[in-house]
């Protein structure tokens, strides 16, 4: 379950993070009251592969800050990942940068709420921005970002 993160611990790993030259994908709360958890996805602005060292160095940096700062309990969990292979798209950012891949798109203006395909990216030269993708019969589908439930990439495994 999760729990609520402070605006304090909340600037502390943003600033930490930031400073690293990372991006903050998300900062999410769990444990218990007296062994808290912070879970911490990271990313790269220059769209890179976040490394396990990188997710170290972040570690570090965020431990730096927050031990003995009394933000948190002393025993608290602190857990830094990517978003991983199957990343939610939340931006049209992220459907730029993210165009050529594979992706499921589930959406209430989709026929059958939901295609998975080659994304071609958005266009903004509407009023909405709309994602581009491709079914695998090559249908184009388009899809306001705004109306989208969810948007993820799908990991393909080579044979």
């Amino acid at each position: 379950m999760a729990a609520p993160i402070s605006s304090a611990v909340q600037q502390v790993v943003d600033s930490a993070v930031t400073e690293a030259g990372f991006e903050l994908f998300s900062l999410t709360g769990g444990g218990t009251r007296n062994r808290p958890l912070l879970e911490v996805r990271i990313d790269r602005p220059d769209g890179g592969k976040v490394m396990i060292e990188d997710c170290a160095v972040i570690s570090r940096a965020i431990e730096a800050v927050l031990d003995g700062s009394g933000l948190v309990a002393e025993t608290y969990r602190l857990e830094v990942s990517s978003p991983g292979m199957d990343r939610p798209l939340r931006h049209a950012a992220d459907w730029r940068r993210f165009a050529g891949r594979r992706v499921a798109v589930t959406s209430g203006s989709l026929v059958g709420s939901r295609v998975e395909g080659l994304l071609l990216g958005v266009d903004d030269a509407a009023d909405v921005a709309t994602g581009i993708v491709q079914d695998d019969q090559g249908t184009e589908h388009r899809v306001a970002l705004a109306d989208v439930k969810t948007a993820r990439l799908v990991v393909t495994w080579n044979r």
